[in-house]
């Protein structure tokens, strides 16, 4: 596909993005979500889109006749310093999605690629991905491997935020 480009995401496009996110949800359980309808997700993620823009930069893939037909986030998490860095941050790549008729045709790839040069342009020291297993060749080929050193926890809430 020549015609298909990876850009960052434009303001007027993010319910275009819900969007994606949506259908992703449905694509991978199988049924609508329940607790909250179409409508009112794509308003709530505009809205928590806007509100991060700081923190989270989303790069859409777009074809020329079909529209975006893909997205990922990279959230960027600001760091301690250290005396031999004062300005440090670090990312996690979040929501990388194609839509299924535009798979396995290096897409992927490129979204990832490109997300990637935007973590470098930022300075950032490291990317990390939570990946689900068909996807993690399509990372380990753009350079991510496991990592002895990076742990984490599951942290249970007593009551959901607003």
């Amino acid at each position: 596909m020549d015609d298909v480009i990876v850009r960052p995401a434009e303001p007027g496009e993010l319910s275009t993005v819900a969007e994606l996110r949506w259908q992703w949800i449905l694509e991978n359980d199988g049924t609508a979500p329940t607790a909250v309808d179409r409508e009112d997700f794509v308003r709530h993620f505009v809205a928590w889109a806007e509100r991060n823009v700081s923190s989270h930069r989303c790069m859409v893939l777009v074809s020329g006749g079909l529209g975006i037909i893909g997205m990922a986030w990279l959230a960027v998490v600001h760091r301690v310093p250290t005396p031999h860095a004062l300005h440090r941050a670090s990312g996690d790549l979040q929501c990388v999605y194609v839509v299924p008729e535009s798979r396995d045709a290096g897409l992927g790839g490129r979204l990832i690629t490109e997300t990637l040069a935007r973590a470098r342009d930022l300075g950032l020291e490291r990317v990390t991905v939570h990946s689900s297993p068909r996807a993690i060749p399509a990372y380990a080929r753009q350079g991510f491997e496991n990592s002895p050193r990076l742990l984490q926890t599951h942290v249970a809430r007593a009551t959901p935020r607003p």
